[in-house]
Parts: structure tokens; sequence; C-alpha cells
């Protein structure tokens, strides 16, 4: 079995990688659980809870709610 490596065995080079991604993986999570909760449920493709829990999931969720989880807004001519 694999020992677990500590923060402390890490070097400074891939300490500052690992909290990039966390985060890029914060930010989009957060800006996608926003957009989310403002979107009108007839603009979301599938039940809002649903995709509430997949943005939860590392950097697939937000991502696959921002490619396929979306209609497009109706457009407005003036």
């Amino acid at each position: 079995m694999t020992q677990r490596r500590r923060w402390s065995d890490l070097t400074p080079r891939q300490r500052e990688v690992l909290r990039l991604a966390i985060v890029v993986q914060v930010a989009l999570a957060l800006t996608a659980w926003v957009d989310l909760a403002r979107r009108p449920a007839a603009q979301v493709r599938g039940p809002k809870g649903a995709w509430a829990l997949a943005i939860a999931i590392n950097f697939v969720g937000p991502l696959a709610y921002f490619a396929r989880g979306r209609r497009p807004a109706p457009v407005v001519k003036v």
C-alpha cells in the first residue's frame, strides 16, 4: 500500500499548483451555483437540484453545467 503524501512532503511548486487548482475549482463551482440559482427553471436542462449536486463534483460538474445544463436565454427583439 502506498503512503499518503503530506502537505509538508510537497515541493513549493507542487503546493502552488495545488492552491491554484483549488482556487479555480471553487471559483467555477461558485459561478455555476450562482448562475443556477438566478436562472429560471425553464432555462435549465433537467432538474435544478440535480445540477446543484453535479456542480459539486470537481471540475467536471461546473463544466458540464456550463456546456450542457443551460438553455440559451430567449432573444428579446426591440
